[in-house]
């Protein structure tokens, strides 16, 4: 037990600790107060719901502006799509069926808003709410293990963050799963802090859940392990932790058990075995790259620096925060398949420990003592100059955060794309041109199945992908392959030809091969969308980015 002494008193600190007790220090506080004290009283009682009030607004604008302004990409489509299906919806249970790789717990919280017509806006709406959960979530998280302040930057921090912004307004599994696995980390510090059964069972339950949302966070059981396996301060016995384990089988298996009850036993299996012998779709140095940007860099440096800084205050809070990134960190490092939002659960920890050591920021004496002359504060106590200084550095890389934010949430016409990071231009005006001007039963080849599940999606269309390999073992087990597509064009089975620019920008090899078919069955361009974009001497011009072509024999 250690006592450190605060503005209000001396707080008792235990390492383990549920409760901060307060002993007052100096006289006992008069019956009554002059006004203004009385005001003061209020301000502060009611200063940090109003900024989370305030945060939580923020992070909904950055996640539902222009939400409308593209389409579906093709992961969006899937799960849009199954969520369709699930609720019966006509328009898309021809084209998806209701199990594909991943768990249905999301699929069926958005089944509700698919079943009738075309659905998209609402879809996103529902992820974009969820991700401003996720904000009040990384400040309950926060707050439990540093503070107040701490757990407001902390949500400030993540609510305007460009990887988690980017993510949570797309429907997609990982914004979600995001937030649950937070709850499963704020179950943990309960736990820990107050060594109750209740919190360890309810942490178990929580990561159960949150691999029903996507079954790959089953990684952060190895942050969990790494924890409890650095911190021997924490009482973990093995009737406790088996308790914790039961829920969590428990609350996943009702993925397989449905699968089992549907009949469609195979599917996991099927999906686990293209995983394993996937070729690897980017390079070893693709997180590097893109998720420290997209997080912030300033972010990323406080979170380390504070380690270092703060290192004489390090305790199991640190451990814990740290192995929960670790895990997926390393994990997906290894993996050879990389998506650019597969770090997300990252991001929280990353968050509370960037906070952390932005509200505990060292401030030179002579740093102070030059603001205060600088400001003509000559009589300001060293103290105020200090949080000063703090909340300046805060709003600087907030708003190194916010930029990028806002810039990512603006870029509609846009003739570049990452995948997992928005929608698609072209892809929705070109499903919609589809489904309006062609026969219905009408057959679309696509460049790849990206493009083909969009065309799905909007045009209501069969469509095959020419780069889907007929070897299954190099395949998702989704995707159906055209072995000879020459010959489905020559019997007039294919009456569409799709090419974009996405696809044809990773395989060079495919696009050129697609061409050759177009050429040799009289294609002919009947449809094309376009985006902005600048020639060599920088004048905008427009960028094709989706061109339909008719094909016959």
């Amino acid at each position: 037990m250690s006592v450190t002494r605060s503005p209000v008193g001396e707080v008792e600190h235990d390492r383990c600790a549920t409760t901060v007790v307060l002993h007052p220090v100096g006289q006992p506080e008069p019956a009554s107060r002059p006004d203004g004290a009385g005001q003061e009283r209020w301000w502060r009682r009611w200063a940090a719901p109003g900024a989370l009030v305030a945060i939580a607004a923020l992070a909904l604008f950055l996640r539902v502006w222009q939400l409308d302004a593209l389409g579906f990409n093709s992961d969006e489509a899937v799960y849009a799509g199954q969520a369709a299906s699930l609720a019966g919806n006509p328009n898309y249970s021809p084209f998806f069926p209701v199990f594909r790789a991943h768990p249905m717990l999301f699929q069926t919280l958005l089944s509700p808003f698919f079943r009738t017509g075309e659905v998209d806006v609402a879809g996103r709406l529902v992820v974009a709410v969820l991700g401003v959960a996720t904000v009040l979530a990384v400040h309950l998280l926060g707050a439990r293990l540093y503070g107040r302040r701490v757990g407001l930057v902390a949500a400030l921090l993540i609510a305007v963050m460009p990887y988690h912004v980017v993510v949570t307004r797309q429907v997609l599994l990982d914004g979600p799963m995001v937030l649950f696995a937070t709850l499963t980390l704020y179950c943990l510090v309960r736990f820990v802090q107050a060594q109750q059964v209740l919190w360890y069972v309810a942490a178990g339950a929580m990561l159960g859940v949150t691999m029903l949302t996507k079954e790959t966070s089953i990684v952060l059981a190895g942050g969990v392990y790494a924890f409890l396996a650095l911190t021997p301060t924490v009482r973990r016995p093995v009737r406790m932790s088996v308790l914790a384990l039961a829920p969590m089988v428990v609350v996943f298996a009702t993925h397989p058990v449905s699968q089992a009850l549907a009949g469609r036993t195979e599917t996991g299996r099927s999906y686990l075995v293209w995983q394993l012998f996937r070729r690897p779709n980017h390079s070893m140095g693709f997180y590097v790259e893109t998720v420290p940007a997209a997080m912030g860099l300033l972010v990323v440096a406080a979170a380390v620096a504070g380690l270092w800084w703060l290192r004489g205050r390090r305790s199991w809070r640190e451990t814990l925060l740290v192995s929960w990134i670790a895990a997926p960190v390393v994990f997906f490092q290894l993996w050879p398949v990389k998506g650019f939002q597969y770090l997300l659960p990252a991001a929280a920890p990353v968050a509370v420990l960037a906070a952390r050591a932005l509200t505990a920021l060292p401030v030179p004496e002579r740093m102070g003592r030059l603001l205060r002359r600088a400001v003509r504060w000559p009589d300001a106590r060293p103290s105020t100059a200090v949080r000063t200084v703090r909340a300046a550095v805060i709003a600087v890389v907030t708003l190194s955060l916010l930029v990028p934010s806002w810039n990512a949430v603006n870029r509609a016409n846009n003739a570049t794309f990452l995948a997992g990071s928005g929608g698609v231009p072209g892809g929705r005006e070109a499903g919609r041109w589809l489904a309006a001007n062609t026969p219905e039963g009408s057959v679309v080849l696509t460049l790849g199945p990206s493009m083909a599940n969009i065309i799905q999606y909007y045009g209501h269309r069969r469509s095959y992908g020419l780069s889907v390999s007929p070897n299954p073992l190099r395949r998702n087990p989704s995707y159906a392959p055209l072995p000879n597509p020459d010959w489905w064009l020559r019997h007039n089975d294919l009456q569409y030809v799709v090419w974009d620019s996405f696809s044809a920008g990773r395989s060079a090899f495919f696009s050129e091969r697609l061409m050759v078919l177009i050429r040799r069955y009289h294609g002919r361009v009947v449809h094309t969308e376009y985006v902005d974009g600048t020639d060599s001497t920088g004048a905008r011009v427009p960028v094709p980015v989706v061109i339909i072509y008719e094909v016959r024999p």
